[in-house]
Formats: structure tokens, C-alpha cells, sequence
């Protein structure tokens, strides 16, 4: 377990908070009432911001919910907050849908939050690297069955 100062930017606005019991991600609120057109982008505010501890990383993943039912999605998924940033955590939606235009309301949850531990690599160059089964396969190397 982590603590996670948080910051809110929006007193009126729920903190982030799981869902249920074992969830990976805190859902994220929209501090604006907007309406996202078919293909359209919108910066949406949350109202709070992190302190992450050093050793840790923000992802902000689309909610599958608005997803499979609406088109809404994260545009650059999973959006990364890094331990130092300090600002209002914003999110990149876009909807996807082809015709039906998308209402965000104050309050509602749009992204979740995922609070992930991540290592430093010391970059070594090397003239070869060493060779795998996969090697060098990459897009759609394994098949489709």
C-alpha cells in the first residue's frame, strides 16, 4: 500500500476514490459539463492534482464502460504522470463514436487512475543484442489463431 497526497484544485469536486474493493484505478471526475462531437478531442480537468512518491507513476486509462458503450477513450492511453508533476491532472478524451455526440457532466467519471511502481534503467549500448525465439517478430508475429 501507497499513500497518495492529492491536491483539490475543485472543492466541489469528489475526490478520487476505487470503486470497489481490488480495483487497479481511481476513477477521475470532470470538473466542466461538455459535450464531446464524433472525432472531436477535449482537454477535461479533474480538479486535483498528485504528489506521487518517487519510485511511482500516474497512468490515466480510459473507463472501459464509456468505451464499449459511447466511444469515449483516452487519446494518448495510458496518459503518464510523472512523480514530480504537481499540476492539475488533466485528461485527453476523444470520442470515437461515427454519429452520436457524447455529454460530459460535472462530476461524472471519465478516466481512471492507476498508481504503478516503475524501475530506472542504466542504458548500456551494445553492439548486438542477444537473440530470442521472437527475435526480431514483431506486429502480428505470433498469428492470429
Amino acid at each position: 500500500m501507497v499513500t497518495l497526497p492529492v491536491k483539490l484544485f475543485d472543492e466541489g469536486i469528489e475526490q478520487p476514490s476505487y470503486a470497489y474493493a481490488g480495483d487497479a484505478g481511481l476513477d477521475l471526475r470532470s470538473t466542466i459539463d461538455a459535450t464531446l462531437m464524433p472525432g472531436e478531442r477535449l482537454m477535461a480537468p479533474t480538479g486535483i492534482g498528485v504528489a506521487l512518491p518517487q519510485g511511482y507513476a500516474g497512468l490515466v486509462v480510459p473507463r472501459s464502460g464509456l468505451a464499449a458503450k459511447h466511444g469515449i477513450s483516452v487519446v494518448n492511453a495510458p496518459g503518464l504522470i510523472d512523480s514530480g508533476y504537481r499540476g492539475e491532472i488533466r485528461v485527453v478524451l476523444i470520442n470515437l463514436d461515427p454519429r452520436e455526440p457524447f455529454q460530459i457532466k460535472r462530476g461524472d467519471r471519465i478516466a481512471q487512475l492507476m498508481v504503478v511502481p516503475f524501475a530506472h534503467a542504466d542504458i548500456a549500448v551494445v553492439p548486438e543484442l542477444d537473440q530470442t525465439e521472437r527475435d526480431a517478430g514483431g506486429f502480428g508475429s505470433s498469428g492470429v489463431n
